[in-house]
C-alpha cells in the first residue's frame, strides 16, 4: 500500500517529491514506488457562499438578516475545482492505504488540508508532516518522525471556530451595511479595528498643540557643556529657568563634581519574526507588507534559502543549534561572507537570548536554511530581504557590542551641567550595520513613534578630554537654543504593522485581563493575515497613502461611524483569541464559541437596522458610468488614482493614473502614469511632465532602468487590474473574505 501527501502548494509538493523519489509524473501528482505526493493550490475548499442555501438569500435584502444556517456547509472552490477532483480521486484509489497531511504547519494549513479530506467523505488513517522549513533535510527528517493527525484535531476544531465566526459577523454585517445605505460598505473584527487605530492617530494628530522647549549649552576651552534640571532632563519648558540659568553661569567657573566611567555593552536585537520583517522591510527599502510577505514565500517555497515565514516567534528551538554551521555556510556570499567565516571558526553555542523551547508555538523565529543560493539569481526585493534576514541570524551570532562610556558632570553657581563620550573597544555584532552602512543600507534601529510630549536634548558622543574630579572649568560663552514638540507622524505600514501587534494602547477598555489577553494573544490579526488586511482597506478605498504615509479617506472614516461599536475596537478580537486558543488546547468547546458568535451575530444586525445613521459619497465626479449612467466616484488606490461606479451592483471602475517604479530624471521620485492610448505620460509632483514613447526611447538610448519588456509588462497588469470589478459586493464581501 502506498501513501497519498497532500501538500499545500505545487512548489513544495514537487520538493516533498523530489525527496521521497516520486519521479512518475501524473495529473496533478507525483508517484514513487511508496509515496503519491498531490498538492492543493492553497484552500481548494471553502465555507459556502449565502446564496447556496437557498432563495432567501440571493439577493440582498435587510429582512433576510441575520443568515445564520443551522450548520455551515463547505464547498469546493470553482476556480481550483479540477485540482480538488484530481486530489478526492487519488485519496479513493484502492492501493493508498493512509494520508499524510503535509500542508504548512499551522491553524490554516491544518483547515486547507482537512477540510478537503472532509469535503470527499473519505475515510483512512491520517498522519501529520509538521516541519518549519523545506528543505531536503527537513523534509527527510519530518518524514522520520511523523505524528498522529490527532494530535492537531484540536487545532483543527479552532481553525473551523475562526472561520465560521468571520462568516456569520463579518459577511451579516457588511450585508447589513451595505444594504442599509446602497454603498459597498464592509467591516470585520480586525479590518475596522485596524482603521479605528488610523483615525485615533488622526485625531492626535489634529488635536495636537506644539509648545516650545529650551536648553543651555555652555562652552568652556576644552568642550561643549549641556545643562540638566532639577529632574535630571536637558531641556525645560519654561523659558526663565533657562535665561536665569543662564545668568547666573556665563563666564563662571564650573567644578568637576563627578567623573563616571563604565563599560556598556549593546546586544544585538531578536531574530525576525515576520511582522518585526514586514517593519524593517517598509522603514529601509519601502516594501509593502504584502510586498515583503510575497518576498519571503518566494524564497520559501522556490529557492527554499530561508525558513518558514508565518511565524511570530523570535526565539529558535534547542534542536535547531546543531544545524547553524551548515546555516552558516549556505549564506556565505554577499557582503556579510567575511562573517560568516569569522563565526564558522568559533565555537557556536546557544544561549536565552536565541533559544527558548518555551516561546516558539507552531514555528521558530526565521532563519537561513541550510540551502544556497546564487544571489545574482535573486530579484532585487528577493535579495533585500533574503540578505535582512541573513544579516539578524548572525546578529544574534556575534558578541555583544562593547564600549566605555564617560560621563562628566560639573556645577556652577548651584546649576548642574553633563559631558558625555563613548568610545568603541569592540563592535561585536554592530559589525553588521557598518557592512550595511558601507552598501548604503538604511539602518536606523526604530520604527517606533517617540513620544511627542518629551523633551529631548542633545547627547555628546565620541572621545572626550580627561577630566578629574575637582577640576575648576571657565564657561567663557553660552547658547540658549529652542525648538518645538512635535505630533505623532501618521502610520506608515511598518508603524501600523507595530500597531496591529500591539494594539493595547488603543484600547478603550481599562479591563487589565484584557488588555494582557489582547497582548498575549498577538494583537490583531496574525503573523500571516496582516498584510492581506492592509491591501484590503487600501483596496475597498478606506484608506490612502500619501508619501508613505497613510490616512484615512472619507469612505474609512464614515464606515467608523456606521459600523457597530463592538466591531470598531481591539477587544472582540483579543476575547475571540484567547477562545481560540483554549480550543485548540482542549480547555474551551467549539460549540460555545459558536453559540456565543451566533448571539453576537444577532445584536450587530440589530444596531444596523435601528440606526438612523447616513452615508454619502462625498467624491462624486460629474462623469457617468458607461454602463449603467450612474455618476461615478474618484477614489485613490493604493498606487494611484480611479474612477469607480457609485452602484454597489454595476462595479464599473476606470483606472486613471498609477504610480510607477519609474523615476523623475529631475527629482528623482517616483512618476505616475495618466492617460489613454498614445496620450498615456509620464508626470511628477515636482512639475516634469513625459509621453510614454520618449520615456521609452529615453529609456533604450540610456540602456538603464525600466525595459520596454517590463513598461508592456505593465500595462498589461494595469489592463488586467481595470477588468476587475472591486465595487461588486457579492465578489469583494464575499470571495474569500478576510475581516
Amino acid at each position: 500500500m502506498k501513501s497519498l501527501v497532500i501538500a499545500e502548494k505545487p512548489s513544495v509538493g514537487r520538493d516533498i517529491a523530489r525527496v521521497l523519489g516520486c519521479k512518475q509524473g501524473g495529473n496533478g501528482c507525483l508517484e514513487g514506488k511508496d509515496y503519491v505526493v498531490t498538492w492543493a493550490l492553497g484552500h481548494l475548499v471553502e465555507l459556502a457562499d449565502p446564496e447556496s442555501y437557498g432563495e432567501q438569500w440571493k439577493v440582498w435584502k435587510m429582512e433576510t438578516l441575520p443568515m445564520l444556517p443551522e450548520h455551515l456547509e463547505i464547498q469546493v472552490i470553482k476556480k481550483t475545482a479540477h485540482q480538488y477532483q484530481t486530489v478526492k480521486k487519488l485519496m479513493y484509489r484502492k492501493d493508498i492505504g493512509q494520508i499524510i497531511i503535509a500542508t504548512d504547519a499551522g491553524r490554516e494549513g491544518e483547515l486547507v488540508a482537512r477540510w478537503i479530506i472532509q469535503k470527499s467523505g473519505v475515510k483512512k488513517p491520517m498522519k501529520r508532516l509538521w516541519i518549519s522549513s523545506v528543505t531536503d533535510k527537513a523534509i527527510r527528517q519530518g518524514f522520520s518522525s511523523l505524528k498522529e493527525a490527532k494530535e492537531y484535531q484540536k487545532l483543527y476544531e479552532a481553525a473551523v471556530a475562526r472561520a465560521e465566526a468571520d462568516w456569520l459577523v463579518g459577511l451579516n454585517a457588511t450585508r447589513a451595511l451595505t444594504v442599509k445605505h446602497n454603498a459597498q460598505l464592509s467591516c470585520g473584527r480586525v479590518q475596522t479595528p485596524t482603521l479605528a487605530i488610523i483615525a485615533k492617530r488622526e485625531a492626535q494628530i489634529k488635536a495636537f498643540q506644539p509648545k516650545s522647549y529650551y536648553g543651555l549649552k555652555m562652552k568652556s576651552k576644552e568642550a561643549s557643556w549641556i545643562w540638566k534640571s532639577s529632574q535630571n532632563s536637558s531641556s525645560t519648558f519654561s523659558k526663565e529657568e533657562i535665561q536665569n540659568a543662564q545668568k547666573q553661569v556665563v563666564h563662571s567657573t564650573a567644578v568637576v563634581t563627578e567623573v563616571k566611567k563604565k563599560q556598556q555593552k549593546s546586544y544585538a536585537p531578536q531574530l525576525y519574526d515576520l511582522t518585526s520583517l514586514q517593519q524593517d522591510a517598509n522603514r529601509m527599502f519601502g516594501f509593502s507588507a504584502k510586498q515583503t510577505l510575497d518576498y519571503m514565500q518566494s524564497l520559501y517555497e522556490r529557492y527554499k534559502v530561508v525558513t518558514y515565514p508565518r511565524t511570530d516567534s523570535r526565539y529558535l528551538t534547542a534542536d535547531i543549534v546543531d544545524t547553524i554551521p551548515e546555516r552558516l555556510r549556505a549564506c556565505r556570499s554577499g557582503i556579510y561572507s567575511s562573517i560568516c567565516g569569522k563565526l564558522l571558526k568559533t565555537s557556536i553555542k546557544g544561549n536565552k537570548s536565541f533559544v527558548d523551547d518555551k516561546k516558539v508555538s507552531d514555528h521558530h523565529a526565521i532563519i537561513p536554511t541550510e540551502q544556497g543560493v546564487n544571489l545574482k539569481d535573486l530579484e532585487y526585493g528577493e535579495r533585500r530581504i533574503y540578505e535582512l534576514v541573513v544579516s539578524r541570524f548572525l546578529s544574534v551570532l556575534l558578541p555583544p557590542c562593547q564600549y566605555q562610556q564617560t560621563e562628566v558632570t560639573a556645577v556652577c553657581a548651584g546649576q548642574q551641567f553633563t559631558l558625555k563620550g563613548r568610545i568603541l573597544e569592540q563592535p561585536g555584532w554592530q559589525e553588521i550595520k557598518m557592512l550595511q552602512k558601507e552598501a548604503g543600507i538604511n539602518t536606523e534601529d526604530s520604527y517606533e513613534e517617540e513620544d511627542s510630549e518629551t523633551v529631548k536634548g542633545e547627547v555628546l558622543t565620541g572621545s572626550i578630554p580627561d577630566f578629574t574630579k575637582g577640576q575648576k572649568i571657565l564657561f567663557t560663552e553660552g547658547k540658549i537654543t529652542e525648538g518645538k514638540t512635535k505630533p505623532p507622524l501618521p502610520f506608515t505600514e511598518a508603524t501600523l504593522l507595530a500597531a496591529m501587534e500591539n494594539p493595547v494602547k488603543y484600547m478603550e477598555s481599562t479591563d487589565q485581563k484584557l488588555r494582557k489577553t489582547l497582548g498575549e494573544t498577538g494583537g490583531l490579526g496574525t503573523v500571516a493575515t496582516r498584510a492581506d488586511i492592509i491591501e484590503k482597506l487600501y483596496n475597498s478605498f478606506m484608506i490612502e497613502k500619501r508619501d508613505q504615509y497613510i490616512h484615512l479617506t472619507s469612505k474609512g472614516r464614515q464606515v467608523l461611524e456606521l459600523a457597530p461599536q463592538g466591531l470598531t475596537s481591539p477587544e472582540l478580537t483579543a476575547r475571540w483569541e484567547q477562545e481560540l486558543s483554549d480550543i485548540a488546547r482542549g480547555k474551551t468547546k467549539k460549540k460555545d464559541f459558536e453559540a456565543e458568535i451566533r448571539s453576537y451575530t444577532v445584536d450587530i444586525v440589530k444596531d444596523i437596522q435601528a440606526s438612523s445613521k447616513t452615508y454619502r459619497h462625498d467624491n462624486l465626479t460629474g462623469k457617468k458610468c458607461p454602463e449603467c449612467g450612474k455618476l461615478m466616484l474618484e477614489v485613490n488606490h493604493k498606487n494611484g488614482k480611479m474612477l469607480v461606479c457609485q452602484d454597489r451592483e454595476c462595479g464599473y471602475r476606470k483606472t486613471l493614473s498609477k504610480i510607477t517604479n519609474a523615476r523623475c530624471p529631475q527629482c528623482h521620485k517616483k512618476m505616475e502614469l495618466v492617460g489613454e492610448g498614445e496620450n498615456r505620460r509620464f508626470t511628477c509632483v515636482c512639475g516634469y511632465r513625459e509621453k510614454l514613447s520618449a520615456f521609452e526611447k529615453r529609456r533604450k538610448e540610456s540602456g538603464g532602468g525600466v525595459s520596454k519588456k517590463d513598461v508592456s509588462r505593465y500595462m498589461n497588469k494595469m489592463k488586467q487590474e481595470a477588468k476587475e470589478p472591486v465595487n461588486n459586493a457579492f465578489a469583494d464581501a464575499l470571495a474569500k473574505l478576510k475581516l
